[in-house]
């Protein structure tokens, strides 16, 4: 069958700035798996340019495909595209079937069904098997119904979900399908060829806001020596300098990651390593730090989210603010960068607190720092928290992250923004920050210090103008419930966990003997 993926073009400002993009992982993870089971297959990035809608729908339809597959990492915000899309579709060539995945449409494939017909199947959770199922299904002339981890609109038009899908056990039984992509377009970190990979997926902790911890159900990670041994073979093959872990988590189990991280190094090729981690896992790992360095680790964002004690407990963070600063300072002394994130609108702050938050983000004294706004996903435990609050921002392009959504009783939306945006300068332009960036002793942290702050600079001013001229909020907004529907985090979990079966007691007995 002809399969065609298509990554949209996605709206956010820090996607539009960057001369570098990356390529998008979850439709390599998918393409791998339909290439093997015999299909072909073909992926339009539309993030290049970004490529005009029209054009985005003349290329996909270019030799007829059978099959179009939609999906973005930035679901939420990228669904308006994906819908727009879908529609310019089903009205030029109805007869092609519009297959629709990621996080997003897979908690809102009720309202996604009911509101239009322009996607014929969502998949929920992992894709890699469900996808490969429903083609096949489709292809056989079977009923869909029978593949698990999937959304339609059944014969009475209506959303109808099957049971959900187990979660892959086994990371390594499906590739990712590097062929489908030319390396040479792809870069990050200043124009290094750049991919995006993952060691694990999900995380065990329990933070009420995070959208992707119940998605992926449970913490897997990769076998260590074949994930280094595939990031060799891209450095070796295709010139990869840089990969960009997309993991939650990579660092959950010390005994797999210090695996990684020998088996990396074994294989001696001078590849940079970027992610984000908890900063507890830094703190634990204090002593094989200098393996992190060594195995190319440059950079890890910690998910710090705020400064304030009481805060991180509403969110159930389970950090802390010592272990925060802990980690920057053992991340310094190995000779890794730290990125802090820090994300407003938890609560209802005032000024006094944001003054708080920025005195202790320096005195957490981190080398980059990531400012965003909280952004409840229906899915999660804090949005049943938020549930009544008012939403100011009604254009779901804008649900990424850069963009305040909800409103605060103590604080305008310009005060909100301005303030964020001193903090940002201030941190970023301390004595102290700014000898790191001119006068760093290495030079390759020099150079990701000064690309960072080149395309922060261009980001902070974009930013400034959209607010000024072109995000449109509202004053009397719905509250979050009303905009979004009923929280979901009953539904939190979007697979299942396939567990071995117990053996009986007697069985067990009779093996301890024997032994």
């Amino acid at each position: 069958m002809k399969i065609v993926l298509i990554n949209p073009p996605h709206t956010a400002i820090g996607s539009r700035v960057p001369d570098d993009h990356l390529p998008p992982l979850g439709l390599l993870a998918i393409g791998g798996p339909l290439i093997d089971a015999g299909h072909e297959v073909r992926l339009v990035d539309a993030e290049f340019g970004p490529m005009p809608l029209d054009s985005v729908v003349r290329d996909a339809l270019d030799g007829f495909p059978d099959f179009v597959l939609i999906g973005h990492s930035g679901s939420t915000s990228a669904h308006p595209t994906a819908l727009l899309i879908a529609g310019m579709i089903k009205e030029r060539e109805p007869a092609t079937i519009i297959i629709y995945g990621g996080v997003f449409p897979t908690y809102h494939w009720r309202d996604i069904l009911a509101a239009t017909d322009v996607f014929d199947f969502i998949v929920r959770g992992e894709g890699e098997a469900t996808v490969v199922a429903l083609i096949e299904a489709l292809e056989m002339h079977q009923p869909p119904a029978s593949v698990a981890g999937i959304a339609f609109r059944n014969d009475l038009r209506r959303p109808f979900a099957t049971q959900a899908v187990m979660t892959i056990a086994e990371l390594d039984a499906y590739r990712v399908g590097w062929e489908l992509i030319d390396h040479s377009r792809y870069s990050y970190w200043g124009g290094k060829r750049a991919v995006v990979m993952q060691f694990s997926r999900g995380c065990p902790h329990l933070c009420n806001y995070c959208g992707q911890r119940g998605f992926w159900t449970r913490w897997r990670h990769r076998d260590p020596k074949k994930f280094a041994r595939e990031i060799a073979w891209l450095h070796r093959e295709h010139g990869v300098e840089l990969i960009n872990l997309a993991d939650e988590n990579p660092t959950v189990s010390k005994k797999a990651w210090r695996a990684f991280l020998d088996a990396l190094i074994a294989e001696n090729v001078p590849v940079l390593i970027v992610g984000s981690t908890r900063a507890d896992d830094i703190v634990r790992d204090a002593d094989i730090l200098h393996l992190y360095r060594k195995a190319g680790v440059i950079r890890w964002l910690l998910g710090m989210e705020n400064t304030d004690e009481q805060t991180l407990q509403l969110i159930r963070k389970g950090g802390s603010t010592s272990s925060d600063r802990e980690a920057i300072r053992l991340l310094r002394k190995h000779g890794i960068l730290s990125m802090a994130t820090w994300v407003a609108g938890f609560e209802d702050e005032g000024f006094r607190d944001l003054w708080r938050g920025f005195r202790q983000l320096i005195a957490y004294d981190p080398d980059q720092i990531q400012a965003l706004y909280v952004t409840p996903h229906r899915w999660t435990p804090f949005f049943r928290i938020a549930r009544d609050r008012k939403v100011i921002q009604k254009d779901a392009r804008l649900w990424d992250y850069k963009h305040q959504v909800l409103h605060m009783t103590r604080l305008k939306p310009w005060m909100l923004f301005f303030s964020v945006k001193l903090i940002e300068v201030a941190v970023q332009s301390r004595p102290k920050a700014l000898a790191r960036i001119l006068f760093h002793p290495d030079p390759e942290q020099r150079h990701s210090m000064r690309w960072y702050t080149k395309m922060g600079r261009r980001v902070w001013f974009r930013e400034v103008w959209g607010f000024l001229v072109q995000d449109g909020r509202v004053k009397d907004g719905p509250t979050l419930a009303e905009f979004w529907g009923a929280p979901q985090d009953a539904e939190e979990e979007s697979m299942t966990v396939a567990r071995p079966p117990r053996k009986p007691a007697e069985t067990v007995v009779a093996i301890s003997s024997n032994a």
